[in-house]
């Protein structure tokens, strides 16, 4: 079913698929932090690169979503004048994506012992300076979507 709001036509199912894939992507990052934060019992290799193979699957899915279904030839369609912004935020998704690869890469090396022991803390750094990258995207993608959908639907007058 789809619901028409001004010239911005929304199609539920999607919505649906996008707000469940947006909880999921949460909960691994947030899952993911706290595997990797300091506590009194150290994770396992394979803990890390099970969590951080997960949350590299579930970003693969967002990005895909978003690009694939439109998420923003909609929004743009009713506000032409964001596709710069559209653009710069839909050509991040390949970087951010390559550097959780990267911390993947480096959590299953670390499990197979191709590295040293001692590499957790800097998994640990280079996760949450991804992390805070990645939830800065995400902040900017819904700002400018709610943007386009106030312009839509006049809420911006």
């Amino acid at each position: 079913m789809a619901v028409v709001t001004g010239t911005l036509s929304v199609n539920a199912a999607f919505l649906r698929e996008i707000k469940e894939d947006n909880r999921r992507l949460h909960e691994l990052w947030d899952e993911t932090e706290r595997l990797l934060a300091s506590s009194p019992q150290e994770p396992s290799p394979r803990q890390v690169a099970e969590a951080l193979g997960t949350l590299r699957d579930q970003l693969a899915l967002h990005f895909s979503l978003e690009e694939a279904y439109g998420y923003f030839e909609d929004a743009l369609d009713v506000a032409p004048r964001l596709s710069e912004r559209a653009e710069e935020l839909r050509s991040q998704h390949g970087a951010l994506f390559l550097e959780l690869c990267g911390i993947v890469e480096r959590a299953e090396q670390w499990l197979y012992h191709e590295t040293a022991r001692d590499v957790l803390p800097a998994i640990s750094r280079r996760y949450r300076r991804f992390l805070h990258a990645l939830k800065e995207h995400e902040t900017r993608e819904t700002a400018m979507i709610m943007e386009a959908l106030n312009d839509d639907v006049g809420v911006g007058d």
